[in-house]
């Protein structure tokens, strides 16, 4: 399997790591969308959301709480931030491999409306 953020988690491709532990790991995007734009992966490959499993539960959670604290050490976390996660191609998911968008740093604009 070639996957870009495999390889990004495996030290194959560089990245401006903000988090690192032995599951989670947490860079900038290349195209940030704000002053604020990281990306939060499992160091394991899990495709998108669909392939998420019972077990995989408590890394999701990690993952969301790992969030929140980039966010407070950025800054973000008072003001606001987003966090998004994609699935699939029509959900915008453009690397299959789970992940999450932290963004803030600006007025973002209401996703729902």
């Amino acid at each position: 399997m070639d996957c870009v953020f495999c390889n990004i988690a495996a030290g194959k491709i560089p990245s401006t790591i903000v988090y690192q532990d032995k599951e989670i790991m947490a860079f900038r995007d290349i195209h940030p969308v704000a002053a604020t734009h990281i990306l939060i992966i499992p160091r394991r490959h899990i495709g998108s959301l669909v392939d998420i499993k019972t077990g995989d539960l408590p890394l999701i959670s990690r993952m969301v709480d790992t969030a929140n604290k980039l966010a407070k050490q950025e800054g973000v976390s008072e003001k606001g931030y987003r966090l998004v996660i994609n699935s699939g191609k029509e959900g915008g998911q453009l690397v299959q491999h789970l992940h999450m968008h932290l963004i803030g740093g600006r007025k973002l604009a209401d996703a729902l409306g």
